[in-house]
Parts: structure tokens; sequence; C-alpha cells
């Protein structure tokens, strides 16, 4: 007679079970903050039952940025126990979750929780009837980096960065100096000693790995002065979203553990290659791929209809893939990053990629290459998806592919490819002007769209213009 089957635990049995395993005494609260920063705060084990899953813990959001006034300032968190982890930097024995946020008095989703927006997302991916899943990759690039200074004042502002392995110090005295720095430009894939971070990564990949978060690989950028990549397997867009803030949570801790910190800014160095996050994304149905099929590059015609619409709504998608005004110093026609809207199999120079490395129509992806890594992954995965969703719904055509070195392509054959806004402003300015994509199943607001252009233009756009460069002195000075 066989025996019957065992109720599998619910997350929230395995939460709580976890907590009684590793003896643990404290529950870290995080959640994400409308431009793209996690925030926490922690109860006491003593604080934490199953109901804290139905009833979460009330908090003053009027000091979060781009949420509430301080009249309507109550707000609530309630974790997603399917995000637990044993925090490995806190002392005192944590768990982690992250959390939803909530409006208390009707405990509907806050429409400018970012992690609010993703789930939206993949509601509504779901419910066009096209789709079921999709896959997100992001490959986020980041600088270590052994001192940092910089300050701006009525009166002056500088900056300054240091890498012990930074091309620049090679006549430094180092009491000694050994060298092995990676020229620039020339830093992709040295062995060590020249690559001085692999043990470093090793030990970050190793902290991902006991989280749960599966690592492809790891291995030294282009740029001089501790530039790294750590490549994850691609996730559902959610757990994607939230594990890409798990891995800069661990990249950041790691390094200050070694007197080391890091950075995802886009464009910290001039003159040697900054930080992108290039995106793979896929749709599935099914559990069946739906971007293979027998088109360019072995693509369906789903996957071109895709392609359009990133290719089509890329400047508006760029105010929430390129959100900073840094993020515009990478973006720079001929120089390193891809600002030609234009896709192609292979081809890195070009906007949107194919990727080619494997025939197996599960490998089938689309690589959106001009987004960095100090996007909110809710709001440029999500964004990403319903650009591509559009495309298909409306089968919108991404002309011919472009096989050929944009960087090296001559002005007058450049001259009908469309490009990347080139500044911040310019891409809120297109997202003024396009987000009606981004409108459809209630994903994006009004008030959200209205919200990120007001906050970024007030905090970002207008002090930057404001602010005399040091640069400026060398070209104006004498005038």
């Amino acid at each position: 007679m066989a025996k019957a089957r065992g109720k599998s635990a619910s997350p929230v049995d395995k939460v709580l079970n976890s907590i009684k395993t590793n003896k643990i005494k404290f529950i870290d609260l995080k959640f994400m903050d409308f431009p793209g920063l996690w925030q926490h705060f922690t109860v006491p084990v003593s604080e934490f039952d199953a109901g804290s899953f139905k009833d979460g813990y009330g908090f003053d959001g009027s000091s979060i940025r781009g949420w509430k006034n301080i009249n309507e300032s109550d707000m609530l968190i309630i974790p997603d126990a399917e995000t637990l982890f044993i925090d490995p930097f806190i002392e005192a024995p944590t768990a982690s979750l992250i959390c939803d946020v909530y409006e208390p008095a009707t405990k509907e989703k806050y429409s400018r929780c970012p992690r609010n927006i993703a789930q939206k997302a993949v509601a509504y991916l779901k419910s066009t009837g096209i789709a079921d899943m999709a896959y997100f990759g992001p490959e986020a690039e980041f600088f270590v980096f052994d001192d940092v200074r910089f300050d701006s004042t009525p009166n002056s502002s500088f900056y300054f960065v240091d890498s012990e392995e930074g091309r620049w110090n090679t006549g430094t005295d180092e009491g000694p100096n050994l060298q092995y720095k990676p020229r620039y430009k020339e830093g992709y894939f040295p062995v060590p000693p020249s690559d001085s971070l692999n043990d470093l990564r090793n030990e970050m990949c190793e902290r991902l790995l006991d989280m749960g978060i599966p690592v492809e690989a790891q291995h030294h950028e282009v740029a001089s002065g501790g530039q790294c990549e750590i490549d994850l397997r691609f996730q559902p867009l959610l757990t994607s979203a939230d594990q890409l803030l798990m891995f800069k949570y661990v990249v950041k801790n790691t390094a200050k553990l070694h007197g080391k910190t890091v950075t995802y800014m886009p464009k910290p160095i001039q003159g040697d290659n900054g930080s992108g996050m290039h995106v793979h994304s896929s749709l599935w149905k099914k559990g069946k791929p739906l971007f293979a099929g027998g088109g360019y590059a072995g693509l369906s015609e789903a996957a071109l209809y895709y392609i359009g619409g990133i290719l089509k709504h890329a400047p508006a998608l760029l105010a929430f893939t390129n959100p900073t005004t840094n993020s515009y110093k990478r973006l720079v026609p001929g120089f390193e990053a891809p600002v030609r809207l234009a896709y192609s199999q292979r081809n890195r120079s070009a906007a949107v990629r194919i990727p080619m490395y494997s025939n197996s129509p599960k490998a089938k992806r689309v690589e959106f290459r001009c987004p960095d890594p100090s996007a909110n992954p809710y709001l440029a995965f999500s964004a990403i998806m319903l650009a591509g969703l559009d495309g298909i719904q409306n089968r919108i055509e991404p002309g011919d592919p472009l096989d050929k070195d944009i960087y090296d392509m001559p002005a007058e054959e450049l001259a009908n490819v469309p490009e990347t806004p080139g500044s911040l402003e310019g891409a809120l300015k297109a997202l003024a002007d396009d987000h009606e994509f981004l409108l459809k199943g209630d994903v994006f607001t009004e008030d959200v769209i209205e919200t990120w252009i007001d906050y970024k233009m007030e905090n970002e756009v207008k002090p930057m213009a404001l602010q005399p460069h040091p640069f400026e002195f060398g070209l104006y000075y004498d005038v």
C-alpha cells in the first residue's frame, strides 16, 4: 500500500522553521525606495510570527525618497515569505526578508512601490495571453576602489577615486610598486597578479551561492582600476530584480570587509570604460520558449516584434534603464556603449544584440545593451518587457539588422540610424512624450511617471546644470 504524501510546508512555515533552526535573533525588513536603493529596519525575533505576513509593520514614509508627504506619511510593509535569506554581514544571527509596501488604510499595495510595479508587470504579461513567463538576466558591472573622496561647496568641487591596480599609479611610490596594473581598456580577462581582485570576487560568489543565488561566472572587466563583473543566471522578472539587489548588497558588503568600496555608478573614471548592465530577456509560454524560430538569427516573429518595440520606445526606456546624469557620460557616440538604435546578431555595437553562443531554443534571447547598473531593476525590467510586448501587440517591425561595426561606420551611413538621447533630461522628455505603453494593465500609472520625471528633474538634472564643473575652469577661467 502506497504511503500518503505529506503536505509540503508553506513558505511561511519554512521561514518560521529556518528562524528556529538558525537560532535567529533579529528579522531585517528590506524594501525599495522610489529611485532604487534598499532601505531597512530591524525587529527582534520576539516581535515576529506568522501574523507578520498578514499584519505587517508600520513606519514613517515621509523621509523615503519620492514617497509620501508628511501629512500622509503612515505606511505599512509586509514581508514576502519567498525572499528569506540569512544575512551574512550582520553580527547577531539575522534573517532578512524583502517586503512590499502597502497603504495602511486600504491594505492596497502602494502605487509607487517599485516592487509592486514589477508584480503588476508580471500579472499583465499573463493577462495578455502572449506569454506566461518573462525571464531576465542582467550583467551588472561595477568598480572596486581603495579610496574615494568628493565634495561640492559654494567655492569648490572635486572628486578623487583610487585603486591599487589603477594604471594611473604606475609612477606612485608604493614601497615597492610591483606594477601589475592593467593598461587602460585592457583589463578584460588578465590572470593574476594583474587581476588583483580574483579572490575577492570568488568570496563574493561564495556568499551569493550560499544565499541560493546561482552564479554563472566572474571576471575582471575592460577598465583599469578595478572594474569587475559577476554574471547571475537568468530568473523570472521579479526574482531577477530581487536577486540583483541581493547581489549589490553582497558585493558592497564583502568589499567593505576587505577595506575596499564598490560603486555601480556608470562612469566614475574619465577616459576608460564605464559600467553597463546588459539586460537579457525572453518570453515563454507553458514551458516553451517563444523567441526561437526560423527568422533572422534564429528568431521567431514574436521576438523580432519584441525587438521592434524596444527600439521604438528606447528613448523613453532610457529614463528608467539609464536614470542618472552620469549615465550619459557612458552613452557617448563612437566610444564604448551602444547608442545607435539598431539590432544585430553577435554585434556588440548595436543597442540590441542576439547572442549566438548556442543553437538551443531555450537559449534564444534578446540583449538590450544600453542599460547601466544605476537602474532600479523593478522599473527597468518592467519597462523593457512592456516595450517588447507593445511591439508584439502592434506588430512593430524592427527594420533591417545592422551587421556592421557601428563605431566605424561613416557619418553618411549613420544618418538614418536613430540614436539614444544624449542626456537624462532628453530621456525624461522622451518618457513624457511616450509612455502609453507603460500604462497598460495599470503597471505604471500617470502618478508614477509624473513623480519619476519631477523627482529626476528637481533633484538631479537642474542641480547638476547649476553646479560649476572643475573642467570649466580650465576652459574659461582666463576669458
